[in-house]
């Protein structure tokens, strides 16, 4: 049994190019602070009762790294969107790749002695040493930069206003 369906007549489907909290925001938000809890557990494990180890080792250290790229992930999903409908500008593009750049700073600063340029290169124990988190904190400042860049700084429309 078929039954005859005009084929000429689109489907009328809503458009949130307009919604400024459309769901793409609000999954970048659960994905961002998905990646934070990450983050935190890999950071200090010890408010966990987690901590088994007097130094911050290699699992620390990737968990951390493994939460700081799911923030990044999250937070260029988010800023991707509130630009849905608009141009990207070169800041803007540019702001996007130190988030990238950012992240490959606090990678291999904070995976140094695993790649052997740190203090503790192998066959010693990897440490997350003073030079480690400066260089980690470094790449989280270029990180925020480039997030910063990436905010669309652009007039809103006022739907509300009346041009009579």
């Amino acid at each position: 049994m078929s039954t005859n369906h005009p084929t000429s007549k689109p489907v009328e489907t809503p458009s949130n190019a307009d919604d400024p909290f459309a769901p793409r925001v609000y999954f970048s938000v659960a994905i961002t602070l998905l990646g934070l809890a990450i983050f935190v557990i890999g950071a200090k494990p010890d408010w966990f009762g987690w901590d088994y180890s007097p130094v911050v080792g290699f699992v620390q250290i990737a968990v951390f790294l493994v939460g700081l790229a799911i923030i990044c992930l999250g937070g260029y999903i988010g800023l991707l969107a509130l630009w849905w409908g608009y141009e990207r500008t070169i800041v803007a593009d540019i702001g996007s790749r130190l988030v990238g750049t950012g992240y490959v700073i606090a990678v291999f600063a904070g995976l140094a002695d695993i790649f052997g340029m740190g203090s503790h290169s192998f066959p010693q124990v990897p440490y997350f040493g003073s030079w480690q988190a400066t260089g980690v904190l470094i790449g989280q400042g270029i990180i925020a930069l480039g997030f910063l860049l990436s905010i669309p700084f652009r007039p809103r429309k006022d739907s509300h206003r009346s041009d009579a």
